[in-house]
């Protein structure tokens, strides 16, 4: 199947890198320290979401400053080696000039370069949590990259393995692909469903990107 798109927005963790395991080996090292007990902890979502929404979930107001700066600690101090490529990100962002691609991330500035760097990828346009009043599921981040990337966001083309990034992308008005990498396909509301990014290929064309992808 092709899409003809001016730009690809990508989600990082999930989608263009692996950093699960230290996600929650980070996460649960933290709420022990905070003493949240485990069925507590164990209710709340991590994956695919700012970290100010997961402390909202298990702290009162005045703890979480210097939660959300304990947290961020631990997850910096674990990123060499706690980050991986996962399979087609390096082939296909390698064939895709710096103005037709973007990360959006639900992570801080600081922790999501430094898990993009630890893989070698350095993206002209990151959008993060730093840059937003209203993460993912609003549409708010990408609408943001179509804005810095100065295209339509209805040309836009945006690549998920979390429900709330791909709700996020049809709130957008933006196609959605999303990668069954971390969530079950029954999750998935997309116009494609992938196994992950070795299934897409992209070709550069005048005034965009054609992707062709192997459903």
């Amino acid at each position: 199947m092709k899409i003809s798109a001016a730009a690809l927005l990508f989600d990082n963790d999930g989608t263009l890198v692996s950093s699960l395991d230290s996600v929650l080996r980070c996460w649960t090292r933290w709420a022990e320290e905070c003493g949240i007990a485990p069925e507590d902890f164990a209710r709340v979502e991590l994956h695919g979401r700012p970290a100010d929404d997961i402390i909202a979930e298990l702290l009162p107001a005045e703890r979480a400053p210097r939660a959300r700066a304990r947290i961020d600690e631990l997850e910096l101090e674990d990123v060499p080696g706690g980050v991986k490529l996962l399979p087609g990100t390096a082939e296909l962002l390698a064939g895709l000039p710096a103005g037709r691609w973007a990360v959006v991330t639900s992570a801080g500035r600081e922790l999501a370069e430094a898990r993009l760097a630890e893989v070698g990828i350095r993206p002209g346009t990151l959008i993060s949590a730093d840059d937003i009043t209203r993460g993912k599921p609003d549409p708010e981040p990408f609408l943001l990259a179509a804005e810095r990337l100065g295209v339509d966001p209805a040309r836009c083309v945006v690549f998920e393995d979390a429900p709330a990034g791909l709700a996020a992308g049809r709130a957008a008005g933006m196609r959605t692909v999303a990668l069954a990498t971390t969530a079950d396909r029954s999750e998935l509301v997309a116009d494609l469903v992938v196994e992950d990014l070795s299934a897409v290929s992209a070709r550069v064309v005048d005034g965009g990107v054609e992707i062709t992808a192997r459903v």
